[in-house]
């Protein structure tokens, strides 16, 4: 299944929002929407490890940009102590879409559902103490600019987990 939102949604909530750069290693679901990153004003910045994104992220706002991460919640769980270590010891207010991997993946039996990054990215979410919601259908899209207009209005950080896989 395509993401929730296309390319060009999703591009232009983040212009909507004033995001300038994005941080990302792309997965299945997020790499189609590289042309319409690349063709916007926004500066698509690639890492190799998701353990990077977050410093890289951490530099461009000390330097004065609005970035975004995007990863999958795979790289999430690789990028946890980067994550620490920039929202917590730094207190950084950075804005962070996850692709929650298999979510929407409907039929327990298949191998594809047993995947157990969905079983654990909303706990150590929360056992971290960020500040997240989770879009699972086209209705909650609007989450996405509302859950980070809050963070940017409370300068906290803020992470969107999106609903990926086969619905």
């Amino acid at each position: 299944m395509p993401s929730l939102f296309s390319a060009e949604e999703f591009v232009s909530t983040l212009l909507k929002l004033g995001m300038t750069h994005v941080v990302w290693v792309p997965d299945s679901d997020f790499g189609p929407w590289e042309s319409a990153l690349q063709a916007s004003r926004l500066k698509l910045v690639r890492v190799c490890r998701e353990g990077e994104a977050w410093p890289l992220a951490a530099g461009l706002y000390l330097g004065g940009a609005s970035p975004l991460i995007l990863m999958q919640t795979t790289g999430l769980f690789e990028s946890g102590d980067a994550l620490r270590n920039v929202l917590f010891d730094l207190g950084l207010p950075l804005l962070a879409v996850v692709g929650a991997r298999n979510w929407l993946a409907a039929d327990s039996s298949t191998p594809i559902s047993k995947d157990t990054a969905r079983k654990f990215a909303q706990p150590i979410l929360q056992a971290w103490g960020v500040n997240f919601t989770l879009i699972e259908s086209p209705e909650q899209k609007p989450r996405l600019a509302d859950h980070f207009r809050a963070c940017q209005s409370s300068a906290e950080a803020g992470i969107v987990l999106l609903a990926e896989g086969t619905g």
